[in-house]
């Protein structure tokens, strides 16, 4: 019997949420979904916890900072087929903060905004998925 091995990539997301009921959502500068609207996220970086990256890409895409303890995990998304760039499994982590927290779109997000939860658009990847264990 042989062993086979799959390419594995390990990515952060951040649902971040306000106590008045929007998500930051940012929308997406290059493809795969170019255009499209996801959540904050991106690579885990060598030597760096899945916590912190996400606590870096939520500062390098919408200009939230908070420190990684702040950031509360919610699940691990692995299915197959999740990203259409191979096999990507993502930690996703959930962070509350007041309305009106100021957001900046920068690195791979061309824009940022704040969208109620009752009336989202089409989201990239699974990101629909990881909201609604969220707001389940």
């Amino acid at each position: 019997m042989t062993e086979t091995f799959e390419t594995i990539r390990y990515t952060a997301d951040v649902v971040v949420t306000t106590t008045d009921g929007y998500v930051l959502l940012i929308e997406r500068g290059w493809d795969p979904h170019k255009g499209a609207w996801a959540l904050p996220g991106g690579h885990v970086d060598p030597g760096e916890t899945s916590r912190a990256a996400a606590a870096r890409e939520l500062a390098e895409e919408a200009g939230v900072y908070a420190a990684p303890e702040e950031l509360v995990q919610v699940g691990t998304f692995d299915a197959p087929g999740r990203d259409p760039r191979g096999r990507y499994v993502t930690v996703a982590y959930r962070l509350t903060v007041l309305p009106g927290t100021i957001i900046e779109a920068g690195d791979d997000a061309t824009r940022a905004q704040w969208w109620p939860l009752s009336d989202l658009p089409p989201l990239a990847f699974d990101h629909a998925d990881i909201l609604a264990t969220i707001t389940a």
